[in-house]
């Protein structure tokens, strides 16, 4: 075997070269182990600290409550709602003078009602020596009594129509 010092030189390199690259290689893995490693410590139980997979787990199960808050609140919300549509809410008062000769408007007709236009209708008729009072009960804003003008008036007032 003849060794000629060109072959000898190059194989050298070569060696070299790869020995360069082996070393960059191992620095590369130390460094990425390195960092794997502070990852890993993060995830195990250290002394009176709490870890990021205790913090995730907390999160979710708090998170999990939160979601069943909701949807209490939002089945305590539609009945709500419901409870709040058959409400005697739209009301309105319409006075007058019942006779004309009284010089005033102590006569009045109160219309009280739900969303749906149902409830009732109340009118005190204030005359000289007496006061009447009447109740009529409204489905869908109608009545099977007939309705006087200023009833029918305040009615229309508390659907939100106007005069």
């Amino acid at each position: 075997m003849t060794s000629d010092p060109q072959s000898a030189f190059l194989v050298a390199v070569i060696g070299l070269a790869v020995g360069v690259v082996g070393v960059a290689l191992a620095a590369f893995a130390v460094v990425r182990m390195s960092r794997l490693y502070h990852s890993y410590e993060l995830l195990q139980v250290a002394e009176g600290r709490e870890t990021i997979v205790d913090v995730m787990g907390r999160t979710m199960d708090e998170f999990s409550d939160l979601r069943d808050d909701v949807a209490r609140l939002e089945s305590a919300l539609a009945t709500t709602r419901r409870d709040l549509a058959m409400a005697l809410r739209h009301v309105s008062v319409v006075r007058y003078d019942a006779f004309g000769d009284m010089g005033g408007r102590f006569s009045f007709s109160a219309a009280l009602l739900d969303d749906a236009g149902d409830g009732l209708v109340i009118t005190s008729i204030h005359a000289r020596s007496e006061t009447r009072t009447y109740l009529k009960g409204l489905h869908a804003g109608d009545s099977d009594i007939t309705l006087s003008p200023e009833e029918q008036q305040a009615v229309r007032l508390a659907r939100g129509a106007d005069s």
